[in-house]
């Protein structure tokens, strides 16, 4: 192992169903970087000491995920303009000993919406979950022209309010609603947003196929199973799909160009995704 051999990591719990590790592994093996990339659980209660042996070990740069997308705010020297707009970081580079947050989240979320060439004018949103990935998502969505409200559930009212606040910041108009107005008010969304981990284990989703128009758009960002509830009722709807892969790719990208300044291959990354699970029909 050469001295400039560099570590990155995940960090988050659970963290079994990362695919960032092949994605970026099978990103360093195409362009023959002296670099390698593992996931790491880390509890809640060990973030700080976590974070310590990270820095130790000179950690070349990290993921992170549910659930310390806000709390690793507490344990980094500095934060990029986008952090502190969304109050949560998903990407962590070392600069000369220096953790320094981003978020490649925005960018993540936003990016496929802009390559199908979507007109957001007049559009009515609904975000079930109100995390550091759901900010991200107000946020991207926050520089979007027309949006008429962004409708927030999470089953924590407190957090909904916290993001409902941030929206009425950013200048949009935002409503909380309960679990009893999910489905009449999906069925009035021209964009529907899944934030929140439902359909990692297959659960059922909170919105029923009868709630989805046609004419909607269903963005799931659960990558793993490709095909969650949630979309399977999309697909019954006839809406348009947007998989949670296509963000979890964006976001890999704009990760990898922070920590090493290059572009990754991107065929490759999205080749080793789909070995895994298969492109979707």
């Amino acid at each position: 192992m050469g001295a400039d051999f560099k570590t990155f990591c995940i960090i988050g719990d659970p963290i079994d169903h990362s695919l960032s590790p092949a994605i970026h592994n099978a990103a360093f093996n195409t362009l023959g970087l002296n670099c390698s990339y593992i996931a790491f659980r880390v509890q809640e209660d060990q973030l700080k000491n976590s974070l310590d042996s990270l820095r130790a070990i000179k950690i070349g740069g990290f993921n992170v995920t549910m659930p310390h997308k806000v709390k690793v705010l507490d344990y980094v020297d500095r934060k990029d303009n986008t952090v502190q707009l969304v109050g949560a970081a998903n990407t962590v580079n070392n600069e000369n000993g220096k953790f320094c947050a981003y978020n490649t989240d925005v960018i993540g979320f936003i990016k496929p919406l802009h390559e199908r060439k979507v007109d957001f004018n007049g559009f009515e949103v609904i975000i079930l979950g109100a995390g550091g990935a759901a900010r991200a998502i107000a946020v991207g969505l926050s520089g979007e022209k027309g949006i008429r409200n962004i409708n927030i559930y999470n089953w924590n009212t407190e957090r909904a309010v916290k993001l409902s606040n941030i929206v009425k910041k950013m200048g949009l108009e935002s409503t909380i609603i309960s679990k009893d107005d999910i489905q009449n008010t999906a069925s009035k969304c021209n964009l529907i947003i899944n934030a929140t981990p439902l359909g990692m284990n297959n659960e059922k989703s909170l919105i029923k196929s009868s709630s989805i128009r046609k004419e909607a758009i269903v963005y799931d960002i659960v990558y793993k199973p490709i095909i969650t509830n949630l979309v399977e009722n999309a697909k019954i709807a006839g809406a348009e799909i947007i998989y949670g892969y296509e963000m979890l790719l964006e976001q890999a990208t704009a990760s990898f160009k922070i920590w090493l300044q290059m572009d990754p291959p991107v065929e490759s990354m999205k080749k080793v995704l789909f070995g895994l699970f298969g492109e979707p029909a």
